[in-house]
Parts: C-alpha cells; sequence; structure tokens
C-alpha cells in the first residue's frame, strides 16, 4: 500500500510549500520590484474583499525584509511579491513561472534513472481551459507560497537550492560516476553537466543565501 518502489524522488509531484520562497524572492530582487532593504509589514495576513490570506504566526511577524520573510518564512510578504499588494508591484503568474522555468522546474532534469517526473506549473490560460475559471490574484499568492496548482519532485527543490549553495549554478544531477570494465579501466564517465548557469545575479544570490542561512540561526527552523 505505501508503493515502496514507487521512487518518491524522482517520479512523485509534491507541493512545495515554503521551499518555493526562495525562487520568488529571487525573481523579486531580480526584477527590481524589491531590494534588499523594501519592507512589508506583516499582521497576521492580507484581506482582499471577503478572502483572506493568512500568515502561519498569528498577530503577524512585524516589519520585514526579504531576508527576515526568508528566514521566518513570513507569507505576507511573499503575497506582496508575487501578486501585488499596497506600494509593492507583484510578479505575477507570467514572471513566476518564468523564473520557475529557470530554476529547472516544470522539466525534467535528465538525471540517469528512469521516470523523472516534470512537476507541474499551472498558467492563466491552463485555467480557464481546464476548470472554467479566470485567474485570480488569490490564485497568484497561494503560488508565491507554494500552494495551489503547482508540483516539484523533490529532486527539483534539491537541485535548486544547490544553485544558492554554489552561487548561481543549475546542474544536471546524476547517479553513475563512472562506468568500468572487468579489469577495471574506465570505459564511460560522467562529468557535472551544466543546465544553466549565471541567471540571477550575484548579489541577488547572495541576498537570498543570507535569508536562508538566517532560517537556521535566528528564524523558523532554528
Amino acid at each position: 500500500p505505501d508503493l515502496p518502489l514507487f521512487n518518491r524522488p524522482l517520479m512523485g509531484s509534491y507541493p512545495p510549500g515554503s521551499a518555493i520562497k526562495p525562487i520568488i524572492a529571487s525573481a523579486a530582487l531580480e526584477e527590481k520590484n524589491i531590494n534588499e532593504n523594501t519592507t512589508v509589514l506583516s499582521t497576521g495576513g492580507i484581506r482582499i474583499g471577503k478572502w483572506f490570506f493568512p500568515d502561519w504566526k498569528a498577530g503577524g511577524h512585524g516589519y520585514c525584509n526579504v531576508k527576515k520573510a526568508l528566514a521566518e518564512s513570513i507569507n505576507t510578504f511573499f503575497y506582496a511579491i508575487g501578486g501585488g499588494y499596497q506600494n509593492i508591484q507583484g510578479l505575477g503568474v507570467d514572471k513566476i513561472n518564468y523564473y520557475a522555468s529557470l530554476f529547472g522546474l516544470n522539466q525534467t532534469l535528465g538525471i540517469d534513472l528512469p521516470g523523472e517526473a516534470t512537476g507541474f506549473l499551472a498558467t492563466a490560460s491552463w485555467k480557464e481551459k481546464i476548470k472554467g475559471e479566470k485567474w485570480y490574484i488569490g490564485d497568484t499568492y497561494h503560488l508565491a507560497i507554494g500552494q495551489g496548482d503547482i508540483s516539484v519532485t523533490p529532486l527539483q527543490v534539491a537541485s535548486y537550492t544547490a544553485v544558492f549553495a554554489n552561487q548561481g549554478t543549475l546542474y544536471q544531477p546524476y547517479l553513475v560516476k563512472n562506468i568500468t570494465d572487468p579489469n577495471g579501466e574506465i570505459i564511460k564517465k560522467n562529468n557535472p553537466a551544466i543546465i544553466r548557469q549565471n541567471f540571477i545575479s550575484k548579489e541577488n544570490l547572495r541576498i537570498v543565501a543570507e535569508g536562508m542561512r538566517q532560517t537556521i540561526t535566528s528564524g523558523s527552523a532554528r
């Protein structure tokens, strides 16, 4: 019943939740919608008409910049930079999907194992066609915190997280280092292959990586 032979890291597609937030932060920084010091006031969530989009912390987190927003996983900040709020221009679904694709989502990474899934990124046209509804700002808010119509593989999350650790390179993951013949001679050697690099500025990668580090030193994962 637990599907022990189903390779979840490669074949399973799941909502990323807050693991998407480094990508959203990078996109907003790259688009210059925010900078390192842009602040948003988190009071517990955002109300749009009759809909309420909550923070996980009752009463909110107070004023936050992008590093604090990453460290404490502050939904309000990501609602704002994803869909827009007050004086913050939102990325919108198309820009979010564009940057998510740069980080390797909605595609296979080409690992040397069978059955790798692509995950899924929804578009406004997909929602209209499949669900018969237009795309609402609430859909973008949900997307910006890794919920709603988005799924990723654990391998994709590991791969794009490594981009922040190595400061800018998305590698093709691989399992087999080399293949030898019966005499021990190498007949095939796999070297790290680059899928994409330098698609986010070093400065913006630094900002996001510092926020991720603060998750451990002072934030929600300490």
